[in-house]
Order: structure tokens, then sequence, then C-alpha cells
């Protein structure tokens, strides 16, 4: 009986001593770790590795900024238009005006319908149907000249973009002269430089405060402007995702090696 208890208390020890031994490597093998990245946070090329990542960061914002800004945005918008390629369809319907609640927007029959190109050459016409509708296919998506003429009304041309409008309504209003429709959407290029603009500005200043960071970094002298400026710069997205990640790559090593900036040391002290 004795002899089979023996075994068993042997095997509870090497267990609890290989606990233990486990243990004791886990545990040095943190040290290790708490000692390195102790190491690290003293060792000023910890602090100025991050400010030359932090820099980078700024920089490629920077760069990204001055070329939005340099760039003619309205052209660049223009010429994609124009560029674009492709054809569509020119639909819509002629109605007459509404004189009262009981007379007319009603759609005019046998109106003829003609698309100018920038040349002023007729490329495209039709008539309208019993309802007033009218189609003009396959037309080249480049700024062309919708005209609607008919004696006794007033003449009807739409500057328009073949595509960018599923249907156009024309009202034939009694006079004379001509009334100029623009629906190439000129006030939406307007916006878009605008705030592409205002977005090549904010990349600019962005990636300019990246760049203070890693200099304010490299000083070594106010860890919160330091953290500030980079924080700014992350913003700059300069090259989509490459200059954040060096950003936040130099914040990290800026972060650990914070002991080493002045007001973080004096307030230790």
């Amino acid at each position: 009986m004795m002899n089979s208890l023996i075994p068993l208390h042997s095997h509870k020890r090497m267990g609890r001593y290989s606990m233990i031994e486990e243990f004791e490597e886990d545990l040095d093998e943190s040290t290790s770790l708490q000692l390195w990245l102790s190491d690290l946070s003293t060792d000023s090329a910890t602090r100025n590795l991050g400010a030359v990542l932090i820099g980078i960061g700024g920089m490629l914002g920077f760069i990204i900024g001055i070329m939005l800004i340099s760039g003619n945005v309205s052209d660049i918008l223009s010429g994609q238009v124009e560029q674009s390629g492709g054809t569509a369809d020119v639909e819509g319907i002629v109605i007459s005006e509404l004189v009262s609640n009981s007379s007319g927007a009603e759609g005019i029959s046998e109106i003829d319908v003609l698309l100018y190109d920038e040349d002023g050459i007729v490329i495209g016409s039709d008539s309208t149907d019993s309802g007033g509708r009218f189609s003009i296919e396959d037309v080249p998506r480049r700024s062309v000249k919708l005209e609607v003429a008919h004696p006794g009304n007033i003449t009807v041309q739409v500057l328009l973009i073949p595509g960018d409008h599923s249907q156009i309504t024309i009202t034939l209003r009694e006079g004379e002269g001509t009334q100029v429709l623009d629906m190439e959407g000129e006030s939406y290029l307007r916006e878009s430089v605008l705030i592409a603009t205002i977005f090549a500005i904010f990349t600019l200043l962005t990636g300019l405060a990246g760049i203070f960071g890693g200099i304010e970094a490299r000083k070594g002298i106010s860890y919160k402007k330091t953290w500030g400026l980079a924080f700014l710069g992350l913003w700059s997205g300069g090259l989509m995702f490459v200059g954040p990640l060096f950003t936040l790559s130099g914040m990290g090593l800026v972060g650990l090696s914070r002991g080493q900036f002045y007001d973080v040391h004096s307030k230790e002290d």
C-alpha cells in the first residue's frame, strides 16, 4: 500500500516543479521585455526616430497639398468630362406655358428639336410626338446646345452634357427673343473647385503641422506640443494611408520616450 502511494506523491511534486519552472520562464520573458522597453524609453535614438517618422508623414501630406493647390482643379474637372468618352441619349419633353389652371402645360407635337456641337454644327435632331416628347440617341458626351424654335414663341437654347439629365423639360412661351438655360452644371463645378481648394489648403496646413511636430519631437522640449502637432499631421493623409502610418509609428515611439521631454521630466522631478 505504501509503495503505491510513493509514486503518486512523486508525480505531484514533479508537476509542481514543472509549473514553477514555467512560471519562472514567463517571468523572465516578461522581465526581459520590460527591460528592453525601459532601455528604449531612455534611449534618445527612440525619440529621434519617432521625430523622423512624424516628419516624413507630415512631409508627404505637405507635398500632396502643394500638388492639389498648384493643379487647376477647374481644368481637371472639365477635362474629365470631355475625355470621359462614350455616348448618351438626350431625351425630354416640350410643353406649352401654363396660362391658367385649366389650360397650358401640355405636350406640343411636331416641334423641331436641334442639337448643336461647340462649333455650331447640327449633330442631331428630332420632332416631338403627340405627347411632346423627343429623343436624340447616341450623342457624344461633350458640351452641346439643344435648341427649340417655333414661330410666335421665344426660342429656347439649353446648354448641357448628354447623359447628365434623364429628362429635359422645355416650356415654350409666347414672345420674341432667345432664352438660354445653362444645365452644364457650372455652378456645381464652382462648388467642386471650392471644396477641392479648401481640402488642398487643409492638407497643406495639417502636413505642415506634422513637419513641425517632428521638429518639436527632435528638440525634446514640449511633449504636449509635439503630440498635438503630430495629431494634426495625421489628418493630412499623405498618400492615403502611408503618411498617417508613418505619423502613427512616430507617435508611438515618442509616447514610449515621453520621459525624455523636458516638460514631462521636470514634473516627475
